[in-house]
């Protein structure tokens, strides 16, 4: 099929905001024609997509009537109603990331199950229905209770480090992870064709904000030894081969301070931790999940330049109209690269762009990283 003729194909994809964008950005280069759902009617993908459609991503109806006119179904969140994918798959769209492996993974105890069914190294874990059922674990505290479903960017995350805690926990199904003494946290994207080729991005080290639990800077390349670099890319390339993955996958992982690596979450899709790949690699995490379920040759991952991202929070004490001070004074500086989301108000550390820095050395990118964020800011 020739991909590349405007109107030949329409990419849906479910979800229209900042990964949805920045996938269209790429998909421009390519002349693809991409059709976004999205429950915002302002979403950022609204104003740059061939098509937006304002409708719910959990609801049946609404996700397949989307994709009846569709010839590829992707997602940029794993928050959508699986069983209109599933219908859609049935009818001979073709579904990426396949809606089993997104079932999966949107269900952190179900995806917790499945590192243990395969040999997957992960923290050790108990499974709860209630705040009650967590009395029975109360000899092995501390923990981090996860929410098995509706959980994203540290919301559904609380650690409950003491029995006497639990009044803090979630009312709901949830994960208790036992708490891993790691030395740091890194991230490897691993892109699948339907051929089965696969590819790896640079291990990337992640830098996180305590108050929000979310990625406050990115390093890349990482900064570990070879043998855990290995150790990286062999887990997350078995993760994708065991889920039979089409697509791209993040797999976030720890480092234990005694050299173990262990999974710590996965995502189906662009995400967070492969950012600087737009301007710091040969191929962009975007471009490599459209070559990736198109079934076309994979893209170069290796490294240009060391680069460090910095994610655009909205400041605290800020909600409203958003307004980015200091933007005309970080443009200023070489090798700063601003991606703003198109997010029209603002709120504390809702995700509201990225800066990528490049540098021939990291240990550089790094200190004009920590200028950008002490001038660069998201108010109202």
């Amino acid at each position: 099929m020739n991909y590349f003729q405007p109107d030949k194909i329409k990419i849906g994809v479910l979800g229209g905001g900042q990964l949805g964008r920045m996938m269209i950005q790429s998909a421009i280069n390519y002349n693809l024609y991409i059709c976004c759902l999205d429950p915002d009617a302002q979403a950022p993908c609204k104003s740059i997509a061939h098509e937006f459609t304002k409708g719910s991503l959990t609801d049946y109806d609404t996700v397949l009537k989307f994709g009846k006119d569709k010839d590829i179904i992707t997602i940029e969140i794993e928050n959508v109603n699986i069983e209109a994918l599933k219908e859609l798959q049935n009818q001979g769209k073709k579904v990426f990331p396949q809606p089993e492996v997104i079932e999966i993974i949107k269900d952190k105890g179900l995806q917790k199950m499945f590192y243990q069914r395969n040999n997957i190294p992960s923290p050790d874990f108990f499974l709860v229905e209630n705040k009650e059922q967590i009395q029975k674990y109360k000899d092995f505290f501390p923990f981090f209770q996860k929410m098995r479903t509706g959980g994203y960017d540290g919301k559904g995350v609380v650690k409950l480090g003491h029995p006497h805690k639990i009044d803090h926990a979630f009312e709901v199904p949830s994960v208790l992870e036992r708490l891993v003494d790691f030395e740091k946290e890194i991230s490897v994207i691993v892109a699948r064709n339907e051929s089965g080729e696969t590819k790896c991005f640079p291990v990337v080290e992640c830098e996180f904000n305590a108050e929000a639990n979310l990625v406050e800077f990115l390093f890349s390349p990482a900064k570990i030894k070879k043998t855990i670099e290995k150790q990286a890319y062999d887990i997350a390339t078995k993760v994708a081969e065991k889920l039979n993955i089409v697509g791209l996958l993040a797999v976030e992982l720890f480092v234990t301070k005694d050299g173990k690596v262990l999974v710590n979450e996965v995502a189906p899709r662009p995400h967070n931790s492969g950012h600087q790949s737009i301007e710091g690699n040969y191929t962009s995490q975007f471009e490599q999940h459209l070559r990736a379920i198109l079934n076309l040759p994979l893209g170069e991952t290796t490294i240009t330049k060391p680069s460090v991202m910095i994610n655009l929070l909205g400041e605290k004490g800020y909600e409203g109209l958003a307004k980015y001070e200091g933007l005309n004074d970080v443009i200023k500086y070489k090798g700063v690269y601003v991606h703003l989301y198109g997010k029209t108000t603002t709120k504390p550390f809702r995700k509201m762009g990225h800066v990528t820095v490049v540098d021939d050395d990291l240990d550089l990118a790094k200190k004009k990283a920590i200028i950008v964020k002490d001038i660069l800011k998201v108010v109202s």
